[in-house]
């Protein structure tokens, strides 16, 4: 799919490959630099740049092993998701945990965020999780974002699934919102940091 907006052209979606896995982890890490969160999380900045592209790197192999990864066939923007099942027995979420200790070992901050956004998390229902989304410094505000995002709504809508995810940041709340997603009670707060606002998707009917 090829979509253009403001004059730029968007580089073709497709599945990411195992072997693309450290380009992936990079990129996260490269577009997450400036993040507010991420700014909070890590609030050195040569220790953010560093620490980085191994922290997300455990979502990005979770991500390859149980569910997928779209990027642009470019490697300038990517997409985690994650299928959530109320049946599971929490095992996924424990080894996640494992490795996100194990990326950045006493860093309480990481904790505070895992530990606040999962109390609003659903998961009495499946869904799936989008935990990261990304484009390239530069790339961003060109239209990779919604084509990311746009086959994977198609795909909800399709098999009655509805999605979840938490924004980081206004400019990708307003997104969300327009391709359907709504916060889902009160924003999440972070001890004298920013906000994240947990965004829930009903699929179309």
């Amino acid at each position: 799919m090829t979509v253009h907006q403001s004059a730029a052209v968007v580089p073709e979606v497709r599945r990411a490959v195992p072997e693309e896995r450290d380009a992936i982890s990079l990129l996260i890490g490269e577009s997450f630099q400036t993040d507010p969160v991420s700014g909070w999380v890590f609030p050195d900045e040569d220790r953010r740049r560093v620490v980085q592209p191994r922290f997300f790197g455990a979502y990005l192999d979770v991500a390859l092993r149980d569910g997928w990864v779209d990027v642009t066939d470019d490697l300038s923007a990517a997409a985690l998701w994650l299928p959530v099942r109320p049946e599971a027995d929490g095992e996924e979420d424990g080894d996640l945990g494992e490795r996100l200790s194990a990326a950045d070992p006493g860093n309480e901050r990481a904790g505070v965020v895992a530990e606040l956004t999962g109390r609003v998390h659903p998961v009495d229902r499946a869904h799936y999780y989008l935990p990261v989304i990304v484009a390239a410094p530069g790339r961003q505000g060109q239209g990779r974002g919604r084509a990311l995002l746009a086959p994977v709504m198609d795909r909800c809508d399709r098999e009655g699934m509805p999605a979840y995810l938490e924004a980081s940041n206004e400019r990708s709340k307003a997104l969300y919102e327009r391709l359907g997603f709504a916060v889902l009670g009160d924003a999440i707060r972070l001890p004298e940091g920013p906000r994240l606002w947990p965004m829930w998707r009903e699929p179309s009917s």
